[in-house]
């Protein structure tokens, strides 16, 4: 009964959210706003965790592959393959559910508590609309774009991975790399990362909307904001993947 009541709260809180915005042009700047805070500001982490990732996966293939009938350029292919599947869209995504999604659930907790919620509401402006909506519409576009440069940087770091260990030469990797290669698992990968952009957002606002409390409850909620955000987008990584690949 809870989860359906947490379901009920949250379905009411986003028919809230998805109106149409009291001030168009200040809606249209919030965003712009919201893709410095959610975007650029996480670029760092997102490319130094691509880099080793990429590296990670390319020597861990090349390992594996002990077999003088398989060509050293399956490295460049399955590399390929993972990133863009798998650990580029679901790895960064679950990196970002921590670093953005307790960001929102702790600013919009802190509001809460502090009655900067209640004070809107008096002033007659929707709170949920003009806190979450510009948060959720910046996530969907920017963090499609993160995922494209986690893509490039994280091959580039199977590349130097393969040089520098000696593994695999550049030629045979790049080559992997060109093979075989189908435009729509890019695509994929970009509705996977536009649908768990949408999870963490709206998931972390929820939370942080419904703090009450003090500083300790907002700690809390941006917990619950890392911790269900995380577990949504295992449980809607499968289903998408049944959905778009099967």
């Amino acid at each position: 009964m809870k989860l359906i009541s947490i379901l009920g709260k949250y379905l009411l809180l986003m028919q809230q959210v998805f109106v149409k915005p009291d001030r168009v042009k200040l809606f249209f700047r919030q965003i712009m706003s919201e893709f410095i805070t959610l975007g650029v500001d996480s670029l760092g982490i997102v490319l130094i965790i691509s880099v080793f990732v990429g590296a990670v996966v390319a020597i861990q293939t090349a390992y594996n592959i002990d077999s003088p009938l398989i060509p050293l350029s399956m490295v460049g292919f399955t590399t390929r393959q993972s990133i863009i599947l798998e650990f580029s869209p679901t790895i960064i995504s679950l990196v970002l559910a921590g670093k953005v999604g307790s960001r929102i659930a702790s600013e919009i907790g802190t509001m809460r508590v502090t009655g900067q919620i209640d004070a809107l509401e008096i002033m007659g402006i929707n709170p949920a609309n003009f806190l979450m909506q510009p948060k959720i519409f910046a996530a969907v576009i920017i963090n499609p774009v993160l995922i494209t440069l986690s893509i490039g940087f994280a091959l580039f770091g199977g590349w130097i991975a393969c040089i520098f260990t000696g593994e695999v030469t550049s030629t045979d990797y790049i080559s992997g790399l060109r093979s075989f290669f189908d435009p729509y698992t890019i695509t994929y990968s970009l509705i996977k990362t536009s649908v768990f952009a949408f999870i963490i957002t709206t998931v972390s606002g929820y939370h942080g909307y419904q703090t009450r409390g003090g500083a300790l409850e907002v700690g809390a909620a941006s917990t619950k904001a890392v911790v269900y955000s995380s577990i949504l987008i295992i449980i809607f990584n499968l289903i998408l993947t049944q959905l778009l690949l099967a």
